[in-house]
């Protein structure tokens, strides 16, 4: 399954991405604007809303990755100025967090516990 994000500027985007969160752009398609990400085993790809032929879908998909620590992740973004949600935990399962990328597309972060 591939998630599509559509964002408003591409350049930006790949910033975030990449230096906020720390994906790994693996192809970019200057053509028809659009830049594949790997972070951790989690493949998404960003495309220019303008340019965007992606798939879409009224279901919201959601890229997840497992991070070592939650809490700290959630800190360290939002001392970067990254919009981040709630920390959320089942106890003695699992930790969730989610962020969300300049256009307002949500990730979630989690740890398992």
């Amino acid at each position: 399954m591939n998630i599509w994000y559509p964002v408003s500027d591409l350049d930006a985007a790949r910033s975030f991405y990449v230096e906020r969160l720390g994906f790994q752009e693996v192809y970019f398609d200057e053509e028809d604007r659009w830049i594949r990400l790997l972070r951790n085993g989690v493949e998404i790809a960003i495309s220019d809303a303008e340019f965007q032929e992606g798939p879409s879908s009224d279901e919201e998909l959601v890229a997840t990755i497992e991070v070592e620590d939650v809490k700290a992740e959630a800190e360290r973004l939002r001392e970067a100025g990254v919009e981040v949600g709630v920390i959320v935990e089942i106890p003695s399962t699992i930790r969730l967090l989610d962020v969300f990328d300049p256009d307002g597309n949500r990730l979630q972060l989690s740890e398992d516990l």
